[in-house]
């Protein structure tokens, strides 16, 4: 293990979806060279943490509230030691990062981001899909069904899925109930396909391969309530590699651009 000399500030660091292997270069060195790991327990793999250096504290999250966090955090750093603040997936996805970051810019401390792997995308990994198909859809929206945390109106689930587009749900399996029906008031129709992945990346990781319509019935039957992301749209049909249907104007043959002239060039 090479340790890194860390400068003494707060590096929010995303450790990736479940595998150890999934957190980057940059989030593994600050990982094994910090001072301080404060880490989500409940969230992130306790292997991945295992490779804090020798000596090093390390505490959960978990028992801790936000003002707790930040008093452990800035004192570490005010003491000249750096700080490996680790969060599930990549903080910037419903991470609660803002509420930190602000903190400790009141009391003068400096805070570095390290993107790291969204179960969004360990998920449409896992599933074997693409969540952009040409001429099928080209958009992903990123959300949430509306739970004890309110959305803005304009945000709520049945105007986004009016879009028709794919759709990634955070934080929602417990409202699959609630999110099917949205769907379905926006315009679905009730056999478009649902990929669930609980625990994507982790050795207990399940996949749940549904519809609309099925969704709320199927997740109830597998015991599926947290831990999961849920995908939705025709990206997710399963039998899309099968029909060669949808190709990309990227590795046409006709297609030119700035590295490849076309067949039907003057080349």
């Amino acid at each position: 293990m090479r340790e890194t000399l860390l400068e003494p500030k707060v590096y929010i660091v995303g450790a990736g979806p479940g595998d150890p292997e999934l957190i980057t270069v940059k989030g593994r060195r600050i990982l094994r060279s910090a001072d301080l790991v404060l880490y989500a327990d409940s969230l992130v793999s306790a292997e991945l943490i295992a490779e804090a250096k020798p000596g090093a504290t390390v505490l959960q999250s978990s028992g801790m509230d936000l003002e707790r966090q930040i008093a452990v955090m800035a004192e570490a750093v005010q003491g000249g030691r750096s700080v490996a603040r680790v969060h599930t997936g990549d903080p910037a996805m419903y991470g609660a990062i803002l509420e930190q970051i602000a903190l400790l810019k009141l009391l003068g401390i400096g805070c570095e981001i390290v993107p790291g792997v969204s179960s969004v995308f360990a998920a449409a990994a896992v599933l074997g899909a693409e969540l952009t198909v040409p001429e099928l859809t080209q958009t992903v929206i990123l959300t949430r069904a509306e739970g004890r945390t309110p959305v803005p109106e304009r945000e709520r689930l049945r105007e986004l899925a009016a879009h028709h587009c794919t759709v990634a749900l955070f934080l929602s399996a417990s409202l699959a109930g609630y999110a099917a029906e949205e769907f379905l008031a926006a315009g679905w129709s009730p056999d478009t396909p649902v990929a669930v992945v609980e625990r994507a990346t982790w050795p207990d990781q399940r996949i749940v391969r549904t519809t609309v319509s099925g969704l709320e019935e199927e997740l109830r039957a597998a015991g599926i309530a947290k831990h999961a992301m849920i995908l939705a749209g025709w990206a997710l049909d399963p039998g899309l590699a099968d029909r060669d249907a949808h190709r990309s104007k990227l590795y046409d043959k006709a297609f030119t651009h700035g590295f490849r002239e076309g067949s039907g060039g003057n080349g």
